[in-house]
């Protein structure tokens, strides 16, 4: 007659725990890879951003050359990944072909051609606030040789005002989901030491210590909240590098740096729950009566 097999006491739901760590830190992490690309195309649209500083007429070569070196030097300006100013020189013969290729107006009717030389400036994402741009209108306005800076306050304003409001939103349901995903690693960790407080309450009868209980707990829930976000982080990669193949475009807001910090924050957050989650489940079954454990 075969034996029947018996449960083992203190079974411990591992793959179930692994599985359930590892699903809620792929939803956490993926909305993270949307929050990262979304602050990288605001970064985008602002960089595209320009600020014109009109230039006074018939201005001699050096003072053109000191007008030049002095918009490179202002801090606001954007830098090439080679570190140069993103400054160029438009005449008035190209701001021409320019206003024909845009408008259709052609001036070639005109004696003479009443626009005028401009240098273009590329801002950094951090300068385009409404304040900083009207600090810095102010100050290249005052420097000698220039006419007039030119910038499209209300466009500008605009991006602020939206990019603000999806900022705003977007942090604020990644703190909910945060929220969720920890109470969920959590309860998860709970349910599955539930199975194992017969096993914590024999071991404190025999007289073991309460460092000596809950040193296996933590070092199997620091292991497997570990795991988790491993495999969570490769799942993670996998997904990413098959958006992007289906999605050529979004490899343009890629940045290693920004998702390697949120795959290593996915492995934090894994291991931290996970050992926090046990200690304090290990903790409450250390403290509950005889007659609480049934």
């Amino acid at each position: 007659m075969p034996r029947s097999r018996k449960k083992k006491l203190g079974s411990y739901p591992t793959v179930l725990v692994v599985f359930s760590i590892t699903l809620a830190l792929v939803v956490i992490g993926l909305f993270g890879l949307l929050l990262l690309h979304a602050h990288k195309l605001s970064q985008a649209v602002r960089e595209n951003l320009e600020m014109q500083v009109y230039l006074d007429r018939d201005l001699p070569d050096t003072e053109l050359l000191r007008l030049k070196q002095d918009l490179e030097a202002t801090p606001a300006v954007a830098r090439r990944p080679d570190g140069q100013p993103q400054v160029r020189y438009v005449d008035k013969a190209e701001g021409a072909r320019q206003l024909l290729a845009t408008t259709g107006e052609d001036l070639k009717f005109l004696d003479d051609n009443p626009l005028r030389d401009a240098y273009v400036l590329r801002l950094r994402p951090e300068s385009t606030d409404t304040a900083s741009l009207r600090q810095l209108g102010q100050r290249l306005g005052a420097l000698r040789g220039v006419f007039e800076v030119q910038y499209p306050k209300s466009l500008f304003a605009s991006i602020n005002q939206n990019l603000t409001k999806v900022s705003l939103l977007l942090l604020g349901f990644a703190a909910v989901l945060v929220l969720l995903v920890v109470v969920l690693i959590n309860n998860t960790i709970r349910l599955a030491m539930f199975s194992q407080r017969l096993l914590i309450r024999s071991m404190q009868l025999v007289g073991a210590t309460r460092f000596f209980i809950q040193r296996p707990f933590l070092r199997r829930a620091t292991w497997q909240g570990l795991a988790s976000g491993v495999l969570a982080g490769l799942i993670l990669l996998a997904l990413l590098q098959y958006a992007y193949l289906e999605v050529g475009q979004l490899r343009l807001l890629r940045d290693d740096r920004l998702i390697g910090l949120l795959l290593a924050a996915v492995l934090g957050l894994g291991t931290i729950i996970g050992f926090l989650s046990s200690y304090w489940a290990v903790n409450k079954y250390l403290n509950v009566s005889l007659d609480e454990l049934y």
